[in-house]
This record gives C-alpha cells, sequence and structure tokens, in this order.
C-alpha cells in the first residue's frame, strides 16, 4: 500500500460547481491550495463565476459542461479536466437533483431522471476518478455529498431517498476496496441547507426560522464547504467509509421535523 502520510492534494474536481453547495465547496478546496475542475448542467454563467472566485484566490480553474445522466460520455469529462488540471488528488461528486412527487404519481421517466442523475452518474464518475488515482500511486480522497436522506426517507422523495442511500452504501463499498490504495471515501450529509435547490440563494439562513431543526435554522453551503474541505485534507487521513451529517441536529428530530413542526413546543420538558 501507498505511503500517503504527507498525502497533500493540489488538484480537485466538483460537480455541479456552478452554484449552491458545490460552488461553495470548489471556492474553499481553492483557498485551501487546489486547482479545481469546475462543471454545470445547465448553468454556465454560474459556472464562470465559480472558476473566477477561484481564479480570484491564486488557484487555476478549469471548467466543463456534465450532464450526469449522459452515462457513456460522463466519464470522459472528469478524465479531461483531470488531463488539464494536471493530475486529481480529490474528487467531490456533488451533482444532484430530485422531486417531490408521491410514489403512486412518481413517472418512470422522472425515476430514471433521477436515479441517472444521483446514483449511476455518480457511479461513472467516481469510478473514473478513483482509476486515475489508483493509477497515480499517490492516494486519493472520494467525497459525495449525500443528504440526510439517505438515512431517514422523506414523503414524496421514493426516487431521491432511492439514489442517496445508494449513493451512501457505494460509498462505503469504496472504502473498503480503495483502502489499499490509499484512498478514502466518505459522505458529507446535508440538512436543509440555502441553496438555488431550495429556493434559498443569497439568503441569509440565521434570518430564517426553523422550530424543528434544534440549531433554529437552514445551514449555509459554507457549512458543508468547511466539511468537505476538511475531509479532502491532510487532517482527515485515518477517516474513510463514514457519513457526515451537517443538518443542525434535525435527524435527530426526525425526517419531516425541519419543516413540519411549526413551534418550539417540544423545547419544553
Amino acid at each position: 500500500m501507498p505511503d500517503t502520510s504527507n498525502f497533500t492534494p493540489t488538484t480537485a474536481i466538483v460537480t455541479g460547481s456552478d452554484s449552491g453547495i458545490g460552488k461553495a465547496t470548489a471556492v474553499a478546496l481553492a483557498r485551501a491550495g487546489m486547482d479545481v475542475g469546475v462543471t454545470w448542467h445547465s448553468d454556465e454563467e454560474g459556472a464562470e463565476k465559480t472558476a473566477s472566485e477561484i481564479r480570484g484566490v491564486g488557484r487555476k480553474a478549469v471548467v466543463r459542461q456534465l450532464d450526469t445522466t449522459e452515462l457513456r460520455s460522463a466519464a470522459g469529462v472528469i478524465d479531461d479536466l483531470a488531463a488539464e488540471l494536471g493530475g486529481l488528488d480529490v474528487f467531490v461528486n456533488n451533482a444532484g437533483t430530485g422531486a417531490s412527487t408521491a410514489f403512486l404519481d412518481m413517472d418512470l421517466d422522472d425515476w430514471t431522471r433521477i436515479l441517472d442523475t444521483n446514483l449511476n452518474g455518480a457511479f461513472v464518475c467516481l469510478q473514473a476518478a478513483a482509476r486515475r488515482m489508483v493509477k497515480a500511486g499517490t492516494g486519493g480522497r472520494l467525497i459525495a455529498v449525500s443528504s440526510v436522506h439517505e438515512f431517514q426517507p422523506r414523503v414524496g422523495s421514493s426516487a431521491y431517498d432511492a439514489s442517496k442511500h445508494g449513493l451512501g452504501g457505494l460509498m462505503k463499498t469504496l472504502a473498503l476496496e480503495l483502502g489499499r490504495y490509499g484512498i478514502t471515501a466518505n459522505t458529507v450529509a446535508p440538512g436543509e441547507i440555502a441553496t438555488p435547490m431550495t429556493g434559498q440563494e443569497d439568503q441569509d439562513p440565521t434570518a430564517t426560522d426553523r422550530p424543528g431543526v434544534p440549531l433554529g435554522r437552514p445551514g449555509s453551503a459554507w457549512e458543508i464547504a468547511d466539511v468537505v474541505a476538511f475531509l479532502a485534507s491532510p487532517a482527515s487521513s485515518y477517516v474513510t467509509g463514514a457519513a457526515w451529517v451537517v443538518d443542525g441536529g434535525m435527524l435527530q428530530m426526525g425526517p419531516q421535523a425541519g419543516s413540519h413542526i411549526t413551534s418550539n413546543d417540544w423545547r419544553e420538558a
């Protein structure tokens, strides 16, 4: 097994880094000293803004379009980005989507789109990244942005829940199989975060009241990015196969609590 005790990452790819958690993560890794590959699905302008912020802290940024439902071509995008960056030390699978549809009303096309985006596409991209890391022989970090719904289901989220449960299981398996190469594999599982996906881009999460969350508010994208940055750093060298829940304590209340508890009465004994 390679000696990765002095692993110091200098290159990273963050998928879905045109906004929200992906954007914050890409910038956080740049601030930690990495050149970053940025991908976008439909928001090229957002990706270029992310790249501009990366360059603003003195690091290289490379931008590519990536549709993770295009399973036969997604790996090539990861390979192209890694080649232009000159290597790949950290890969963050952040691209994802969801829907709020009852199971009985779920259309097969929507089910397939969500599973392809969140799980099958993740497999393709993670495999491409891992193969490059194994070939380089210097270790690496694989990190997947999952969800609290990796652990607890939510009404109306059958496809999303299934994909996130699957992603969590995939990452645990990668931890078992890739440890011999000095590659760690972990997930970060956000709760409600102020991002475009939750209709809260550029809002101050501390100004939003969430009685059903013990910390009383949504999280910010930067609070997720900080955890990802730790898992990408030398400080996380003995962490693998773990799922880091970052949810303000929401899971302790049950999966519906964040949006369905409307008072603070539960706080009283």
